[in-house]
């Protein structure tokens, strides 16, 4: 377990380590005017086709009114007498247009593709429908000629093909399959378990009922989009997953990374994950409350910044570099100060801080503690004395890449690490790149004694090699912030960009570092990075070396 911070005799802290069947069968066949009316010019006010904000009581009323017409809406529109209309939504217009959403049964039993959207004008006269499907719904016989057995055994046989856990499916039900051809009498049968990589499964398969044939399959579980509001990174999209009518923080598209809520507890277990009804997550101020979601947007954006800044920097996909995602508990312990990664359960977990009103989910900690899952997963640096200190700095150096690459406007990428969680309580950050004594700790250069610092501070000699190799030694203001390296040997250090530097940094890490690293075999690896990615002979190379010197590493 690697902490964020370590607990000196000053207060610093040093970071450580849906089911949606209607959305299936869709295939934009319109009948009638109504889709295809254009909204009149704007006005300066609202648009006449524009869709009115109905409050929940008069959705609902309007839902019942649609459905106590539905018998004769179902005539109107020329279906069958064995078919009956239910109403899913409603949507009015500005000028009064109401659109109905309408599910479809045939002889009691769902219509899966059936489904239609009549248009009615505010005198209530219909003006189109727009229909899944133009088939005649109509079947010669409701008795099924394949059993419920192989309806399942097939769907089975689909969820395992699809990588599924499960091992029984959750019974069938006879429909109607419309979706594609003619109609035929089908089974649906969900299977529910898990997906491959964690995601929850619920898998539907359409078995025709003479035949015992395969006639479709979909996943009912997607993805969404939800809005996030952190309390250090403003306004943020999160990656959620749609389950039932319930979203939850499961961000199926990075690795099925999740947050849990641990709510105040300090047990081994993850915690309860995370749901909400309306996908809108958090509320951007800090609160005391365990069901607080302001912790988990942030814990959970930081997962999403940390995966997308080492796919997109390094082509890595995930801490493992295979896809998977760890998962991330916020809420942890009863006024924690700190936040740490675990190998033993692969996952991040976020104290509250002072008061339970300061979590230490900040996007740099984000990165830091995720990066120390990267470090365990390639270099394994041990984590004492010079090589702990590499281990430490590899966490800032890549917590400080992704906050750069998040490119936020909250937070903007800067070489100060945990400055947005005050820790110290005066506003300022628990280190610092360009010069890591001004921590009070952390040393500036290397010396024959560094390994027996703490490893949070014994890290300042890799943090300030790799300041100095991105930006360069001397006065110089980024971002907004001021900053003056100076260098061991009174040299001057021009350099390579932060984005070559991070490169030779990961290069060395996955390459050349192994478990016991210390600081000379580190200039090794750096410089043997720098020759594999630029040339031996290259302006990057000789910037390695200058680097390194001027933190008296040679």
């Amino acid at each position: 377990m690697t902490p964020f911070y370590a607990r000196h005799k000053r207060t610093t802290l040093a970071i450580a380590t849906a089911v949606a069947a209607g959305a299936l069968l869709s295939t934009g066949l319109t009948t009638g005017s109504a889709a295809a009316a254009t909204p009149a010019e704007s006005t300066g006010k609202a648009l006449a086709g524009a869709p009115v904000q109905l409050s929940a009581a008069a959705r609902t009323s309007l839902i019942k009114e649609q459905q106590a017409d539905a018998t004769t809406t179902a005539r109107k529109i020329g279906l069958g007498a064995k078919e009956k209309l239910v109403v899913k939504d409603v949507v009015r217009d500005a000028d009064g247009t109401v659109h109905t959403r309408y599910e479809r049964t045939y002889d009691g039993l769902p219509v899966l593709g059936g489904d239609l959207v009549v248009h009615e004008s505010k005198s209530g006269a219909t003006e189109g429908v727009s229909k899944a499907t133009k088939a005649t719904i109509k079947v010669a016989s409701l008795t099924p000629k394949v059993t419920v057995a192989k309806a399942e055994t097939q769907a089975l046989s689909a969820a395992k093909a699809a990588g599924s856990d499960k091992t029984a499916a959750d019974g069938a039900r006879k429909v109607i399959w419309a979706g594609s051809g003619t109609p035929v009498l089908a089974y649906e049968t969900i299977v529910g378990g898990f997906q491959d990589d964690g995601t929850p499964n619920q898998l539907h398969v359409i078995t025709d009922a003479a035949t015992g044939k395969k006639l479709y399959e979909y996943q009912g579980i997607e993805n969404a989009t939800g809005t996030g509001k952190s309390l250090y990174s403003g306004t943020v999209s999160l990656s959620t997953t749609l389950s039932g009518s319930t979203y939850n923080l499961t961000d199926a598209t990075r690795g099925n990374h999740k947050t849990y809520n641990k709510s105040h507890g300090t047990s081994s277990s993850a915690g309860t994950l995370f749901t909400d009804a309306d996908n809108v997550w958090g509320t951007g101020a800090a609160s005391s409350s365990t069901t607080d979601q302001t912790a988990a947007v942030d814990a959970t954006y930081g997962a999403q910044e940390t995966w997308d800044f080492y796919k997109s920097t390094f082509g890595r996909s995930g801490i493992k570099n295979n896809g998977v995602g760890a998962y991330s508990r916020v809420h942890y312990g009863n006024q924690y100060v700190n936040a740490f990664w675990d190998d033993s359960c692969f996952c991040m977990t976020y104290g509250d801080g002072d008061g339970n009103t300061h979590p230490l989910t900040s996007l740099d900690v984000a990165g830091h503690e995720m990066s120390h899952g990267v470090t365990s997963n390639t270099a394994g640096l041990n984590y004492s004395g010079e090589s702990g200190g590499l281990n430490e700095a590899t966490s800032d150096i890549f917590g400080t890449g992704v906050e750069f690459f998040a490119n936020n406007s909250s937070d903007k990428g800067d070489y100060l690490i945990g400055e947005e969680i005050d820790i110290n309580g005066d506003g300022t950050p628990l280190r610092y790149m360009d010069k890591p004594s001004k921590d009070g700790g952390s040393a500036d250069y290397w010396s024959s004694t560094v390994g027996n610092k703490d490893v949070h501070y014994s890290s300042g000699v890799a943090n300030h090699f790799f300041y100095l190799l991105a930006e360069g030694s001397g006065a110089k203001t980024i971002n907004g912030v001021s900053y003056n390296s100076p260098t061991s040997n009174g040299s001057t250090v021009t350099g390579i960009g932060r984005d070559k530097a991070l490169q030779i940094w990961y290069k060395a890490l996955t390459t050349y570092f192994t478990s016991t690293t210390n600081y000379k075999s580190a200039r090794t690896g750096t410089l043997s990075a720098a020759s594999a990615l630029y040339g031996s002979t290259s302006a990057e190379y000789k910037a390695v070396a200058a680097a390194w010197s001027a933190v008296n590493v040679s």
